[in-house]
């Protein structure tokens, strides 16, 4: 079985939570290697803060829905901070904000989001 084959038949297994995550994951990745980089890399920076601020914004679109099964408090808040996102994406491109927050606010997103074998292992 091909790497390709594995990774699609993996994705399909995942649950919603789970793919959640892993999408935080990789998403957080490209923002923490952005910021290691620092502005000397505007096109890893610029692609890093885009994908954050789509993936906040499918998020928003997805808890504006009425058929949406999160509680309405929750569904105001992920809205909340992805108006948040936005906003804080622009300053630190047009002016040079720390990215450190965006990182921050993912982080602790994945924590609420993350499988029991990850925080097991993080606890190790």
């Amino acid at each position: 079985m091909s790497i390709q084959a594995y990774q699609r038949a993996s994705a399909r297994a995942e649950n919603p939570r789970e793919a959640e995550y892993r999408i935080f994951a990789v998403v957080t990745g490209d923002l923490i290697r952005a910021a290691d980089r620092g502005r000397a890399d505007l096109t890893a920076l610029g692609y890093a803060i885009d994908r954050n601020r789509r993936m906040w914004s499918i998020l928003a679109q997805d808890c504006a829905q009425e058929g949406n099964a999160l509680s309405t408090g929750l569904r105001a808040q992920i809205i909340s901070l992805s108006l948040w996102v936005s906003r804080h994406s622009s300053a630190v491109m047009r002016d040079g904000e720390d990215i450190t927050p965006l990182i921050d606010v993912n982080r602790s997103i994945m924590q609420g989001l993350a499988p029991a074998t990850v925080l097991a292992t993080q606890d190790a």
